[in-house]
């Protein structure tokens, strides 16, 4: 009875030696079709070229070998992969609550967390949460959705519009900013931050050298052949 034992299998292409076809199709440097040709002959290209043998295709018959510099290859591949994640937009759905008879000042610190999550890229989900005799009231939540909605009318958009959800009511908003331009604004941003933080050391180092140079330097002070007071005071008491 066949067990397997082994470890995770590779995803990596056969790359030169570890290649065990007769014959490959294959590609040039440039990616011109060289045509069928038996392995050693590729291998033999290979270090002609000083590249690698590198397995493409391996499920057409023949497989398809390209020479490239693998090593190089592998580093290209995992930087663009690197971008690509570091470019890739997942959608947040951020939270807020809010109390039908909220405080104004605990309005605007709330507005303010709406503004900031609007300006991410980032949806708003704003719940009002109703309490004993509250629940009797959804007007009050309901104008107080329409209230937050009008104050961030420049950043986002009513998604889902205000709705009853047992105690609570609820509301969705939208950004008008897609989340990739957000990031990349907020990129540009930083480095800008950076730049600037570079520039102001340098600058104050500058300054500092050249009121240096511009501070007047006090000239020694001349050496006289008088005898100091006390000293005259003291000669003048001994010949008494």
């Amino acid at each position: 009875m066949w067990c397997y034992r082994g470890g995770s299998i590779s995803a990596e292409p056969r790359i030169n030696d570890r290649i065990r076809v007769p014959e490959v199709r294959l590609v040039g440097p440039s990616g011109e079709q060289v045509g069928i040709v038996p392995l050693a002959k590729a291998l033999e290209l290979a270090q002609e070229y000083d590249l690698d043998l590198v397995e493409v295709a391996a499920t057409a018959r023949p497989p398809v070998c390209k020479l490239m510099d693998y090593g190089k290859f592998k580093y290209e591949s995992a930087m663009k992969a690197r971008e690509a994640r570091k470019n890739q937009a997942h959608t947040v759905i951020k939270e807020m609550k809010l109390r039908p008879k909220i405080d104004p000042h605990d309005y605007d610190t709330k507005k303010g967390h709406v503004v900031r999550f609007l300006k991410q890229g980032d949806k708003v989900k704003i719940t009002i949460m109703f309490r004993g005799r509250e629940q009797s009231r959804p007007e009050l939540g309901y104008r107080l959705l329409q209230r937050l909605a009008s104050d961030v009318e420049d950043l986002g958009f009513i998604e889902s519009n205000p709705k009853q959800d047992g105690r609570n009511m609820i509301m969705v908003l939208g950004p008008h900013k897609k989340k990739t331009e957000a990031m990349a604004e907020a990129r540009e941003a930083q480095e800008a931050r950076k730049a600037e933080q570079k520039a102001q050391p340098t600058h104050g180092r500058t300054q500092r050298a050249s009121d240096d140079a511009a501070e007047p330097t006090e000239a020694p002070a001349e050496a006289t052949d008088e005898a100091p007071a006390d000293e005259a005071t003291a000669e003048a008491s001994a010949e008494a």
